[in-house]
């Protein structure tokens, strides 16, 4: 890059030279990450917002971010922003990056929200290991007569949950900083919720990313606490199972190696029509299981 630049680098002429460093630097979406990294710089929510030639500060900016992506630096924690569904959410350092694939399971949770609102005229949804809060903030903003909780453990990722509450502008949105397999959290919902959405820490022992941008992730947002790394969803499944009221609908993320398990641990602890639902890929990642219709969950509507 040249001494041009103070006279005003040209768009598509920042756009090839971040795309070009990052290809070399052995980034799998050079092109995606370029655009990304250019409207970062430039201050832009599109492309169609971009300037026809960068100023000196916008150059700058995006010189040092893409010197940080070469490091494989992930992009959310270079640009600070995340996008998932309808949603532009903050990011950063000690919380899990939300994946694509876990849009779809936040769209199923909004499909039965949705549902609940017309065949009863309310909804209750608690998101557990709600991290960022992407998947809470995305049922409150689809199905916005909803109420929704969220449970999250660690500290920092409360405080981005909260961050992006106050950047959505859902202040309804109850957050709550706890262990979601604790009997004890939410205890006051019980036998009352029309939807548990969870994903939770799954990943099993010999399945751990490799990737250096995974390296980023908090090893307890990923993990599954055993080698087959169903353990902690397992106890997922049973405080939901707690929660949901006769009906309600469990919807958890999980690897595909565990769609058999994750329906057998369901059904094992007495929940009802287990099934695996798959991504847009058809790849078997997520177990909708219903809480039975009996006498166990009929717990009344707190007022």
């Amino acid at each position: 890059m040249s001494g041009d630049v103070e006279a005003g680098w040209a768009r598509h002429d920042a756009y090839a030279w971040v795309r070009d460093r990052l290809t070399e630097a052995g980034v799998s979406s050079p092109e995606a990450d370029a655009r990304a990294l250019l409207e970062w710089a430039c201050g832009a929510c599109s492309q169609w917002q971009l300037p026809l030639s960068l100023t000196p500060e916008q150059s700058a900016r995006l010189r040092r971010g893409t010197g940080q992506r070469e490091a494989r630096i992930p992009l959310q924690h270079v640009t600070g922003r995340m996008y998932f569904r309808s949603l532009t959410l903050c990011a950063g350092p000690g919380v899990f990056v939300v994946r694509p694939e876990t849009e779809i399971l936040a769209g199923f949770a909004i499909d039965e929200a949705v549902a609940a609102l017309r065949a009863r005229g309310r909804a209750r949804v608690v998101d557990l290991c709600a991290g960022s809060g992407a998947i809470a903030l995305s049922v409150a903003t689809e199905a916005p007569t909803a109420d929704v909780w969220a449970v999250e453990r660690e500290a920092k990722a409360c405080a981005l949950a909260s961050q992006n509450r106050e950047l959505v502008g859902v202040p309804r949105l109850h957050l709550e900083r706890a262990d979601a397999t604790d009997p004890a959290t939410l205890a006051r919902l019980d036998g009352t919720v029309d939807v548990v959405v969870t994903n939770p820490p799954y990943v099993p022992a010999d399945e751990m990313p490799t990737q250096p941008e995974a390296a980023a992730d908090p090893v307890g947002a990923l993990y599954g606490g055993s080698a087959d790394g169903t353990d902690i969803p397992e106890r997922i499944a049973r405080r939901a199972l707690a929660l949901l009221r006769p009906g309600g609908v469990l919807l958890m993320e999980h690897s595909p190696s565990q769609a058999r398990l994750m329906r057998e641990h369901a059904t094992t602890m007495g929940m009802i029509d287990a099934v695996t639902l798959v991504d847009l890929t058809d790849r078997p990642r997520f177990l909708r299981a219903k809480a039975p219709r009996s006498t166990e969950h009929t717990g009344s509507m707190p007022q």
